[in-house]
């Protein structure tokens, strides 16, 4: 009974949220059951279906015109069209209002559907925000509270496996942290006493006590939130522009179908009705018919086709946008690279055996599921390497002491073995494989080191073609990452990037698109985690991997539905030949509107042949435009 409500609810939710494609769908089956009825002679069964196809396809958008006409004092679009349907139906063409009025329905329709999947990214962030903590009382003991009862000084224990509450430093122990909610990087980052934490991080090991040093109200991962809000929040240059015009388009044709109403019949000595008549064909022919036919068909044959090939464009604009791309930012981990370490050198001691030790080395990190741990391991498995037994102390923020065969080793970074032996061992290799952006890792028993592994994030090799790609197409390209300079310094040279910017947060990847939208105005980004969210909203297009976040698939406006980043160069060829073919269609749109209307005031054209040249200028520019199918 339960499931049966609540499915019934939710049939009710995606009615309500799709009321207004359900109505122009009806609409669009009411036109043409009264075109049927009506095909040889216009009866009143076919109007009273016209009549229904006008209020149910165009309640929406005559509600809309309205509301925005009385709340902005100005008219629109909207507004004409409803005039223009109405003025067909009084000189007799029922169908040719009811068609206009069944396509800026649609139009409609999915401009409020992607108007409700841009605000769901928000309510995705905000579930990763914690809204409880455990503070630590005065005499030591816990308790559970909401954040927002939080206070600026407060101590609070993390626990292992829980989120960070709120941005502070440590105040007592040592563990490690992912910070990939922030900084995106897949390797988690040791923390000591007096190391700074940030909300919505994770803590991987030891339990620690932190002091709160800010509100959750200004914490890093609030100013995400913030940051994607203001970004959506600003309306881009086309789109003010496209306002502008609408307004004083409409104004221009409504002025002038009053005067066509009076001003004939008293200068050029029309009689009313040829007055009325003349004045009925302009409100028709000046209505953007093909103007708006010029834009719609080919960006959805533009998304569909994209959509067969892997890429997902969430609305005609962003296809603008890309047609005029001059730079794209990338993300590393995940986007350029793979998003998880890989052994790439195992170097051993000159009197011991590899295979020996990478047994011995595998069999501690077995028992760890930190990345660098589950690389080796994995190495190890491909290297047809078996297991031994082996007992393991996580000793959080430094590495692992493991215990094989009675024999104890520790496992970690040199300030943990030793920065000096390690320093020396293989002749220096360490430096030499920093250099290169690896992260090196030793084992050593009681008297010397034994070995050494180093790991990397490696370069994603469709990701050095899309680079490639892109450059063939004029398009600047730049890393963005939070990793370290000579980390982001080899994988830049690798993947073949003609810039990088290391060592970035959140708020300063975003003030980096911005940057570099102030060089070359139009700026793509490319990123997979909640931390590229805000830059992905702040540039002129977001483009977000098909297998990342909710929040970046939800935030950016281009999606890689395979994580192909070659698709990108496929993406903007794509969206240079929809603008070729708009462009063609406006120019052609306006000729015909022009024309119809020169010949309306010369009456070299009566109502038929008007609206044969109407909606054959509408036909002809919907076929332009599905010429983006066979792209």
């Amino acid at each position: 009974m339960n499931k049966t409500i609540e499915k019934d609810n939710q049939l009710i939710e995606k009615i309500k949220e799709h009321h207004e494609l359900i109505a122009a769908a009806i609409a669009g089956i009411l036109i043409v059951i009264a075109w049927f009825v009506s095909r040889d002679e216009l009866t009143s069964i076919g109007i009273t279906l016209y009549v229904f196809a006008f209020v149910i396809g165009g309640f929406a958008k005559a509600k809309e015109g309205i509301e925005e006409t009385i709340a902005n004092k100005e008219l629109n679009v909207e507004f004409l069209m409803i005039l223009a349907a109405i003025g067909s139906a009084i000189i007799g063409y029922w169908t040719e209002g009811a068609i206009l009025i069944f396509i800026f329905a649609v139009s409609g329709a999915l401009e409020t559907y992607a108007m409700n999947k841009s605000h769901k990214e928000i309510s995705a962030l905000m579930d990763l925000q914690p809204e409880e903590a455990w503070l630590v009382e005065t005499d030591g003991s816990l308790r559970r509270v909401k954040v927002n009862e939080l206070q600026l000084g407060d101590t609070l224990m993390i626990k292992p496996g829980e989120r960070v509450p709120a941005d502070g430093v440590i105040a007592n122990g040592a563990t490690s942290i992912d910070e990939a909610a922030i900084t995106g990087e897949s390797i988690p980052v040791s923390k000591f006493e007096g190391d700074e934490v940030f909300a919505g991080t994770v803590n991987m090991t030891g339990a620690v006590k932190m002091t709160m040093t800010k509100p959750s109200s200004e914490s890093l991962f609030q100013k995400i939130i913030d940051l994607v809000q203001s970004a959506q929040s600003e309306k881009s240059p086309s789109q003010q522009f496209i306002e502008r015009f609408e307004g004083t388009y409409v104004k221009v044709v409504l002025i002038t179908v009053a005067l066509m109403m009076f001003l004939p019949h008293f200068l050029l000595g029309w009689d009313w009705t040829t007055t009325f008549y003349r004045a009925m064909v302009l409100l028709v022919v000046a209505s953007p018919c093909a103007l708006v036919a010029a834009i719609m068909p080919a960006t959805l044959s533009a998304i569909s086709n994209g959509a067969r090939n892997g890429v997902l464009f969430k609305g005609g604009l962003h296809i603008e946008h890309l047609s005029v791309l001059k730079a794209v930012a990338f993300d590393k981990t995940g986007t350029l690279t793979q998003g998880k370490p890989e052994v790439t050198d195992f170097i051993v001691a000159d009197d011991l055996v590899p295979n020996t030790m990478l047994q011995i080395l595998a069999s501690i990190e077995y028992n760890s599921n930190h990345p660098l741990a589950v690389a080796i391991a994995t190495y190890a498995k491909k290297q047809n390497i078996s297991l031994i037994d082996a007992t393991i102390t996580d000793i959080p923020g430094y590495g692992l002491e493991g215990t094989v065969d009675g024999v104890t080793y520790k496992v970690g970074k040199m300030d943990f073995v030793g920065r000096e032996e390690a320093t020396h061992f293989a002749g220096g290799a360490a430096a030499t494989l920093a250099e290169e952006g690896k992260t090196v890792i030793f084992i050593r028993d009681e008297q010397r080191i034994l070995a050494m592994a180093a790991m990397k994030d490696t370069v994603r090799e469709e990701a050095k073609q899309a680079i490639a790609q892109l450059k063939e197409l004029g398009i600047h390209t730049v890393m963005l990452t939070g990793d370290n300079e000579k980390t982001a310094r080899a994988i830049a040279k690798e993947a073949g990037v003609e810039s990088y910017i290391a060592e970035c947060l959140p708020e300063t990847k975003v003030q980096h698109v911005k940057d570099l939208m102030t060089q070359y105005k139009f700026v793509g980004m490319v990123g997979d985690g909640i931390n590229d969210a805000p830059a992905l909203a702040t540039a002129t297009t977001g483009i977000a991997m098909g297998e990342g976040t909710d929040v970046a698939l939800e935030t950016a406006d281009v999606v890689l539905m395979k994580n192909d980043l070659s698709k990108i160069s496929y993406a903007v060829r794509v969206a240079r030949k929809m603008q070729r073919i708009v462009k063609q269609n406006i120019i052609f749109a306006i000729s015909v509107i022009l024309l119809l209307i020169i010949s309306n005031f010369l009456q070299a054209v009566d109502l038929p042949l008007g609206v044969v040249g109407h909606e054959g200028s509408t036909i002809l520019v919907i076929l332009n435009g599905l010429r983006m199918l066979r792209l």
